[in-house]
């Protein structure tokens, strides 16, 4: 990450400025008090910084925090609060099916979205703006892509360990650093004029887009909801192969012709194709068949993936609809094609 963000309330304001300090133990901090923590700057980036611990540290900050027992104290507050609102969104998941029946389970969860398709928003109509809006939010999540579900590896055993890490596996490049999906999406960004560093954009992906990625470290990091995180990457790959052949359609569509600017998602369109299978019978129905107490969970972590992109994706167009940035402040620069 290039630098801290701003800070968005008490809370981040307070976490910030401990984390600039050698670790210690950290003063009662007020927690975000807004009637919806799913929606709320101030608790999303402080989960979200808490997070990122985790994965490659914050610039200036000691890593000796990420162990921190007062921080830990500080995430679990937050988390509550988040996997609260979460559970209520989501609601009661219902009877699961037999382990052999999980996918079509999981197809039932797809068919059951009402979420507005963004996807063919971008493939049809969106303007260039819109378009490196929509790159620049799934920046979060894209630039450290299959880190979250990862956790779940060491986590797992017998075929839904190896189903997991046979998609990873793919995701990591298969060996080629050059494949790695994450370091596909900076090259699109590079391509489509973006700023492809890690955390670049920080500052501007509002509290929708950032519980996204916290959903995902939230069900990454606890082992008890393995289940969750399981549920959440086999609805990922079952459902993104057609969303991501409308966004290389869009981006073709707006004159981006360069192969680096689309690779990523054609890339995603076989890809997930071919996960798609393994995802729901060998990992989701796998992990059923092994663990059927986590049945429950996985369909959560299913059900609570759609909850919060339909949350995004209307943030996104209802923007758009009203000639607004769907960032917490426009880009400060443009692309064009070529």
């Amino acid at each position: 990450m290039i630098e801290l963000p701003a800070a968005r309330g008490e809370t981040t304001e307070a976490l910030l400025a401990a984390l600039r300090k050698p670790p210690h133990h950290l003063p009662p901090i007020v927690l975000p008090g807004g009637a919806d923590p799913l929606a709320d700057e101030d608790l999303q980036l402080a989960l979200y910084l808490c997070y990122e611990l985790h994965y490659r540290g914050l610039p200036g900050v000691s890593e000796r925090w990420e162990w921190a027992p007062s921080l830990l104290a500080l995430r679990q507050a937050l988390e509550d609060r988040f996997e609260g609102a979460l559970r209520a969104a989501v609601g009661p998941v219902g009877e699961p099916p037999a382990p052999e029946a999980f996918d079509v389970a999981l197809r039932a969860v797809e068919a059951d979205d009402d979420g507005p398709s963004l996807s063919q928003h971008i493939e049809r109509e969106a303007t260039l703006d819109q378009v490196l809006e929509f790159v620049v939010h799934r920046s979060a999540y894209q630039l450290k892509e299959a880190d979250p579900h990862s956790w779940a590896i060491a986590r797992l055993s017998g075929p839904p360990k190896a189903a997991l890490v046979e998609i990873q596996a793919d995701e990591y490049g298969g060996g080629r650093a050059e494949r790695v999906h994450a370091q596909l999406f900076a090259g699109a960004m590079e391509a489509l004029g973006l700023d492809s560093r890690y955390g670049a954009y920080l500052d501007l992906l509002p509290a929708a887009t950032l519980a996204t990625v916290n959903l995902m470290s939230l069900c990454g990091l606890h082992r008890r909801l393995r289940g969750a995180i399981v549920g959440h990457l086999a609805l990922f790959e079952m459902t993104s192969s057609i969303p991501n052949r409308r966004y290389a359609n869009g981006l073709r569509r707006l004159g981006f012709d360069d192969p680096a600017a689309t690779e990523f998602f054609d890339e995603h369109v076989a890809a997930d194709a071919v996960h798609e299978a393994i995802a729901a019978v060998d990992l989701a129905g796998g992990l059923a068949r092994s663990e059927p107490e986590l049945a429950r969970d996985i369909l959560w972590g299913a059900r609570a993936l759609l909850a919060l992109e339909a949350r995004w994706s209307h943030s996104l167009l209802d923007a758009w609809e009203e000639g607004r940035s769907s960032l917490r402040r426009p880009l400060p620069v443009t692309s064009a094609p070529g």
